[in-house]
């Protein structure tokens, strides 16, 4: 990757941060915001550090798709603590307390635990035991263990790991 377009991937980032940490389009603003993203740009070339690792870009696709599985999870989180509620307050909603082993396709460590903390933090589930690539999860109902099973949380865990 040649330093332009590394340069230019860098303005990009700088530029979109600065619009939405400021959150203000005046023109003033705007031109305050601009200098800034070219003196640090500068700055990073001039100090060989704008492009010397990797592929920005690449990167920053990288961090798209784990922002993305941080809203996915909340989404889970969300929907996990409405059906707790509705089973701790309404006696029609039964639990049905089980625990089962959990097959894990991650390779390496920072993703198991990743994985086994997604679990937990999803209401009415809990990682109670890791061991190699198996998972010990209790749960406060089966409906809970199903969807683990289906392995759609463990796939995006796993699609993680490939980030740069």
């Amino acid at each position: 990757m040649t330093k332009l377009s590394g340069a230019i991937s860098l303005s990009l980032v700088l530029s979109a941060l600065w619009l939405v940490l400021s959150g203000m389009f005046d023109i003033k603003l705007l031109m305050f915001g601009l200098m800034s993203v070219v003196f640090v740009v500068y700055l990073s070339l001039r100090m060989d550090v704008a492009e010397h690792e990797g592929d920005a870009i690449h990167m920053h696709i990288g961090l798209l798709r784990y922002y993305l599985y941080w809203v996915w999870l909340i989404g889970e989180i969300i929907k996990s603590s409405i059906d707790v509620c509705r089973r701790v307050l309404d006696p029609r909603y039964p639990i049905s307390p089980t625990m089962v082993q959990i097959h894990t396709s991650q390779k390496t460590d920072v993703g198991k635990v990743n994985y086994a903390n997604s679990i937990t933090r999803t209401p009415g589930t809990v990682t109670v035991d890791v061991r190699e690539n198996q998972f010990l999860v209790h749960a406060l109902t089966r409906e809970a263990i199903a969807d683990l099973q289906t392995g759609e949380m463990d796939r995006r865990v796993s699609a993680l790991e490939d980030i740069p």
